[in-house]
């Protein structure tokens, strides 16, 4: 299949934009539509673009803790973050587009993802102990997101899987129309964009001007923070409280 030819059956295997913040539905989904129809060209497997997604999204967190903060050095983390957050998405498409996932390749996906989440708060640490001239105090500040993205990531998954359980041993609960339409709504995606990884890549650029990067940084920590509470409240009262039947 050419290019093209890939890239309409594509838009044909999509799995829904509902609540997708707005940088991943309207930016990275489109991008990895592109990679991942590129990559079917080329004959990759989607486990190799996850190692290709990998080396970017790592290669950008190393730059980040390892190089002095420079406006050029700024532009090479964003990119190399972006390429690696399209290609993370690439993979999955990729995956559908060949007719459907492996378990590997699902457990490969997410075992990046968890790396990403939490080495990238990290590497922020870092950078601020290394090159920032900052209190000691404000290196609590990357220690506290990536306690907040961790424990995001874990729900979001745990959630998933336990939803899957339950819906193994009764039938599914439909989700109530208001709330289906509210999250499928762009104004939702807005919205939720503060927990977007793809905004967290791109509040980087400013990683040259400390007080900017430090206050844009901080601020989506707290707006993180409120967002995870309000989930785990939504995702722990979606699970059923009865007993389901264990295989």
């Amino acid at each position: 299949m050419t290019l093209v030819e890939n890239m309409r059956a594509l838009r044909r295997a999509q799995k829904s934009s509902s609540g997708a913040p707005a940088y991943s539905r309207f930016i990275n989904r489109p991008m990895g539509r592109f990679f991942a129809a590129a990559a079917h060209s080329l004959g990759l497997a989607p486990d190799q673009v996850t190692a290709l997604s990998g080396f970017c999204t790592f290669a950008g967190i190393a730059t980040i803790a390892l190089v002095a903060p420079t406006p050029m050095s700024s532009l090479v983390i964003v990119a190399l973050l972006v390429i690696g957050y399209a290609l993370d998405s690439a993979d999955g498409q990729l995956a559908r587009l060949r007719g459907g996932g492996s378990l590997r390749g699902e457990w490969l996906d997410h075992v990046v993802d968890a790396t990403k989440m939490s080495t990238i708060h990290l590497a922020v640490l870092v950078c601020w102990a290394r090159f920032y001239d900052v209190a000691a105090g404000w290196l609590l500040v990357p220690i506290a997101f990536a306690v907040v993205s961790m424990i995001f990531f874990f729900g979001v998954i745990l959630t998933d899987l336990l939803r899957r359980i339950a819906s193994a041993s009764t039938p599914p609960r439909d989700e109530p129309a208001p709330e289906r339409k509210l999250r499928a709504s762009p104004l939702y995606s807005v919205a939720v964009l503060p927990a977007d990884y793809g905004l967290l890549m791109l509040v980087f650029v400013t990683l040259a001007l400390p007080p900017v990067f430090m206050t844009l940084y901080t601020a989506l920590l707290a707006v993180n923070a409120l967002i995870l509470a309000a989930s785990l409240v939504r995702w722990f009262r979606s699970l059923p409280a009865e007993a389901v039947a264990r295989a």
